[in-house]
């Protein structure tokens, strides 16, 4: 009767493996926090161990003691207490367990077993796009990668969340940055005024840097991602529509080694700055940065690469601009729409890979027509979307660029026009051409 072996069939799970774990934190308290790490609620198949872990979840969270009394009591103020077999379930768990030394070992039977699920459920998913027949081939095979690569991140389940289940993360990422001396939530851009006014390159965050031909946006970028690569130790994707390679790696020697990139253009070199060099490519050779200088990358092109970069920490895109949307624009797709069809997927792409994605972007002459010529949220090119989408928008932008008799040469303002986290405001750089690098000035603007 194969009909009824299929109606019989169950989604792959471990009873055993699953109370194993269950009675081992009930048993040992030690084990809590080791589990609290490994596992998550979705990964329990039967339904009442399930809210057995999740009750140990929000305890832990709260930092309740934890064994069978006080888990039974807090399941009976939650509404998911049973009076006829929850109490006695609990005993059982930690009558059954053998032992608590081999909780990992538990532990990792059941989030084999639920990985198991999250396949079936994805395959099960890909085969009725197929089915469906409704979109492009290149479209479904782009959801069934992200479908994978959602399960390899440890997110392929797609219910909502309980505020509970969340807390836990919270709590022990604020432990974190107040032990830290920065205090700051992200990774450090190396400029300590941008720093305070944005909080840093916070995870899944789109961040635009935006100015006029000419005014640096190249080079901070750079400035940060270096900084990032030496500092944080995480891999930093950088994606050039406009630079070689090369070129990007003699700006990067210029930053690190202090020796003026036009004498790296030109090899017109003196003794002392092969030391600096020596000095520069030993740093860059330690430091983990990718560089793909493909002109004719899409959002999707770079959404693929970057999921197989084991611990990114940043990716930058020089520039918006000069990318094009998935599979070419669309025939009756003006620009304006498909620079906010990227700008969207941009976003997307923070939040799915989980890292700040700093995108640089032209601005229009705009600004040029005005007594006072810095940018405005305004200025953005074929802005569409990219104002909503984006986190944090900065714009740069240097006097003596417009004006040759102002006070403040090689001098920059990075202004915060937009900033989720936080203030907007300005802050003032210091320019340094020669090596194209930014640093930090100690006078800053107010938000006026």
């Amino acid at each position: 009767m194969p009909d009824e072996n299929v109606l019989l069939r169950q989604m792959p799970h471990s009873l055993e493996g699953e109370q194993a774990v269950l009675g081992s934190m009930l048993i040992d308290p030690d084990c809590v926090k080791l589990v609290m790490e490994k596992l998550r609620p979705g990964d329990f198949y039967l339904r009442q161990n399930r809210e057995i872990f999740e009750t140990i979840y929000s305890m832990f969270a709260y930092a309740k003691p934890i064994d069978g009394i006080t888990v039974a009591d807090e399941m009976q103020k939650a509404g998911v207490y049973d009076e006829n077999t929850t109490r006695s379930y609990l005993a059982q768990l930690m009558e059954i367990t053998p032992t608590s030394a081999n909780v990992m070992e538990y532990a990792a039977i059941v989030r084999d077993k639920a990985l198991l699920r999250e396949v079936a459920q994805a395959a099960s998913e890909i085969t009725a796009l197929v089915q469906e027949g409704t979109g492009a081939a290149g479209d479904i095979l782009e959801a069934s990668e992200q479908k994978i690569y959602a399960i390899r991140r440890g997110q392929g389940a797609q219910e909502l969340i309980p505020l509970r289940q969340v807390l836990p993360d919270v709590l022990d990422r604020l432990g974190e940055m107040s032990e830290s001396e920065n205090h700051l939530p992200g990774l450090s851009t190396g400029l300590s005024a941008v720093d305070r006014k944005i909080t840093g390159l916070n995870k899944s965050d789109f961040i635009l840097l935006a100015a006029r031909p000419g005014m640096g946006k190249t080079s901070m970028a750079l400035n940060v991602a270096l900084n990032v690569a030496k500092h944080s130790e995480k891999t930093v994707a950088i994606f050039s529509l406009e630079m070689s390679r090369e070129q990007l790696a003699t700006r990067l020697l210029s930053i690190e080694a202090l020796v003026e990139n036009t004498r790296l253009r030109t090899g017109e070199l003196r003794e002392t700055d092969w030391e600096k060099i020596a000095a520069a490519a030993t740093v860059l050779n330690r430091v983990d940065i990718r560089m793909d200088d493909n002109p004719m990358l899409t959002a999707a092109d770079m959404n693929a690469k970057c999921r197989r970069l084991e611990n990114l920490g940043l990716v930058v895109i020089d520039y918006l601009q000069l990318m094009g949307s998935a599979g070419g624009e669309r025939r009756n797709e003006n620009r304006q729409q498909a620079v906010s069809d990227i700008s969207r997927m941009l976003k997307i792409m923070a939040k799915e890979l989980d890292v700040p994605v700093l995108c640089l972007s032209q601005l229009s002459r705009a600004n040029e027509k005005r007594d006072d010529k810095r940018p405005m949220l305004s200025d953005l090119r074929e802005s569409g979307a990219i104002e909503q989408d984006a986190d944090i928008v900065m714009f740069l932008y240097r006097d003596d660029y417009y004006n040759d008799d102002t006070e403040k040469h090689n001098v920059a303002e990075c202004i915060v026009a937009k900033n989720r986290h936080g203030e907007t405001g300005k802050v003032e750089l210091r320019w340094m051409p020669e090596y194209t690098m930014f640093a930090t000035m100690d006078n800053r603007y107010g938000d006026q």
